[in-house]
């Protein structure tokens, strides 16, 4: 081989080196066992390191990863969360940090070379358990409540979600092997685990559902394919059909955007009720993002009323503008200076309307300004036709609004 040659191929070795994958499996370590699994996969190029966390269908892309010797600092591009990682042998080992509403959540992390999952064994599982299935929630304190659970299952490999009257719980995905079946799911601010069995009857019991260092709830479920959620209660309502509301808050520029703004007179509104540490608002903000796009020349406004957990302003822009800017959000976001805990939220925000009780929550103005639709939760992209259903429903009554 002459030098040149020899050139060409050290430059097409480094070219290859510089643009490789490396997948890795991320275990989340809780002390009662119930680690929570995701997959990462890292990408190296000229440019710096770039990650992609995978849950199911879900692809979260990660840039802003600092590396400074042994250390990296990687940034999860919302929820104010990041991972605090040491480069070791198989890996990166640290801890997942995220701001949570009475302070800093930690929980260790390790991140090793591979692409499994979830580790069980390799036994036939005993059932299919693809379907829908009425769930049941037991909290610590033995409160009670209801959800629907929708699974796939293509040989040991599963997916699906919970969908409750204020949300779902986005992408989960595992295994199921004999009678023990285990999905995780994690995006920075959620960090779940569930484990159940499949009984003779084919009942799932003994589950388990474990969310961030230490909350544990059970649950069980029957399948039911014609189970459906009753949400009424989830959901505000204008106190009075005849008054308008009437607020006014700082923006993310500190200007003051009042819902009597000229640029709101005579047009169909959509209050968003959220927060930039919420999942489904997340979700929900996607969405909305898109349509308003599409359709603000129609006649069309919305507006994001934002509980964040901060007090602070600065605290709060900062957290709310990466919400922004993340899904390019061109309508107004406002930060309601309220927190989300606060249990006098409404009363001090939207006195007009009953409480709120799910974030996010959505409000739907006539063009005479007076509240015509409410809706509580979302159906996120996890749900699949239910997705799809709300997003139908959702257009079909903009529609008629701008018509009238």
């Amino acid at each position: 081989m002459n030098k040149i040659h020899a050139l060409i191929f050290f430059f097409f070795l480094q070219s290859l080196a510089l643009h490789a994958q490396q997948s890795y499996r991320a275990v989340l370590k809780r002390a009662d066992g119930f680690d929570i699994v995701f997959n990462i996969i890292e990408s190296r190029t000229a440019k710096g390191i770039g990650w992609e966390i995978r849950n199911a269908d879900e692809r979260i892309q990660i840039t802003e990863i600092r590396q400074k010797a042994d250390s990296l600092l990687v940034n999860m591009p919302f929820f104010d969360a990041e991972l605090l990682l040491k480069k070791n042998l198989m890996g990166y080992e640290g801890q997942w940090k995220k701001v949570g509403s009475k302070g800093d959540v930690y929980m260790p992390l390790l991140i090793q070379k591979g692409a499994e999952r979830i580790q069980l064994s390799s036994s036939t599982p005993s059932k299919n358990i693809s379907g829908r299935w009425k769930t049941t929630f037991t909290n610590p304190e033995g409160k009670r409540s209801m959800a629907i659970a929708e699974f796939s299952q293509v040989g040991n490999k599963l997916k699906g979600t919970f969908l409750t009257p204020t949300g779902d719980y986005r992408f989960l995905e595992g295994t199921i092997a004999g009678d023990s079946l285990t999905l995780t799911t994690f995006d920075g601010t959620n960090a779940f685990y569930f484990a159940a069995k499949v009984d003779k009857q084919g009942n799932m019991v003994n589950g388990v559902f474990a969310s961030g260092p230490t909350y544990l709830e059970r649950w069980e479920a029957v399948k039911d394919l014609n189970v459906e959620l009753d949400g009424s209660e989830a959901v505000m309502k204008v106190r009075d059909p005849n008054t308008k509301l009437n607020f006014r808050f700082l923006d993310l520029d500190s200007n003051w955007v009042s819902i009597n703004d000229q640029r709101f007179q005579n047009k169909v509104v959509v209050i968003q009720i959220m927060g930039s540490w919420c999942p489904n608002c997340m979700d929900e903000t996607a969405f909305l993002s898109d349509y308003y796009r599409k359709n603000k020349d129609r006649g069309l406004e919305i507006i994001g009323l934002a509980y964040e957990y901060s007090l602070e302003f600065a605290k709060a822009r900062k957290s709310l503008s990466r919400f922004r800017d993340k899904f390019k959000v061109e309508y107004p976001m406002l930060i309601t200076g309220v927190t989300s805990s606060d249990e006098r939220r409404t009363e001090k925000t939207l006195p007009q309307m009953t409480p709120i009780k799910a974030f996010p929550s959505m409000i739907i103005l006539g063009k005479d300004g007076k509240v015509q639709q409410t809706h509580a939760g979302y159906e996120g992209p996890a749900t699949g036709i239910h997705h799809e259903r709300f997003k139908k429903e959702f257009s079909a009554t903009i529609d008629q609004l701008l018509k009238q």
